[in-house]
Parts: structure tokens; C-alpha cells; sequence
């Protein structure tokens, strides 16, 4: 099993944070490896609020999808749970915790596995180095979106 836990300090309202972890659409214009996303639904469910989207990652010459179940407790947290994608097992967690009316803590925990060890190394290859670099992403976009306000 791998995990990934990044997390970092913004200057930012959560909420404004958290809007821009659920723009889903928004991914392929800031985050390396990621080329393609479509939202294949959203709304309410017995759970709560939801969103189903698939995200589209290449890299050197490999190219696989990801769909996950989204569940949406704004501003706070995403869950993420595997609806289809190249994982035996995936999940995670964004979640923001609000330090002032100026600031939070953004936080992503990831965790996945592919038995099929020929399949491990190429997904590892594509998605561990995205993973890795995702929270960095995300603060530029926030620095960049927050700039240009």
C-alpha cells in the first residue's frame, strides 16, 4: 500500500481553498500530468452532497483514468473514493481546516494499491510523482488565482 500525506499553510479563507480543490475542471491547467477531467455527475444522495469525475493523467508515454466518488462537506473536506481506475484500492481525503477568517491548513491523504506488480510500476510512474506534487499545485493556484483578484 502507498500513502501520501502532504499538507500546507495558506494566507487564504478556507472556503476560497476549498473552491478550488473542487474545481475539478480547472486540473489540467495547473497540475502536471493531469490532461483531461469530466464531472459525470453531482448532486445529492442519502449521504449528502457528491461528485463523480474522472480525472485523465499522462506521462511519458502512459496514459490511464481515474474516477472517484466525491463526497462534499464544504468548506471543510473532500472524500474521495475509487469508482473505476487502474487501483485495487484508493482513497482520500482533502480536507481545510480554517485557522482565521484569512487563513488554513490544507491538507491531502492518499492512499492506494495495484496487486498486478507489471501494472504497479507503471501507474507508480505516472501517479506517485502527480500525488507527490498535488498540495504544491494547489498553493501556487491559490497564490496565482488570489493575485489576480
Amino acid at each position: 500500500m502507498t500513502e501520501i500525506n502532504r499538507s500546507a499553510l495558506l494566507p487564504y479563507a478556507a472556503d476560497s481553498v476549498y473552491t478550488l480543490i473542487n474545481d475539478v475542471t480547472a486540473y489540467p491547467q495547473y497540475m502536471e500530468g493531469c490532461v483531461g477531467t469530466e464531472v459525470l455527475a453531482e448532486g445529492d444522495d442519502e449521504q449528502g452532497e457528491f461528485m463523480e469525475a474522472r480525472l485523465d493523467l499522462a506521462k511519458a508515454g502512459l496514459r490511464h483514468s481515474l474516477t472517484t466518488r466525491n463526497r462534499l462537506q464544504r468548506p471543510t473536506t473532500v472524500e474521495m473514493t475509487l469508482v473505476d481506475g487502474p487501483f485495487d484500492d484508493f482513497a482520500g481525503i482533502w480536507t481545510v481546516q480554517p485557522l482565521s477568517d484569512s487563513a488554513c491548513k490544507v491538507s491531502l491523504q492518499l492512499r492506494f494499491t495495484i496487486s498486478n506488480r507489471l501494472l504497479s510500476m507503471a501507474v507508480k510512474t505516472l501517479f506517485n510523482p502527480m500525488a507527490d506534487d498535488l498540495v504544491d499545485a494547489l498553493v501556487k493556484r491559490a497564490h496565482a488565482v488570489h493575485q489576480s483578484e
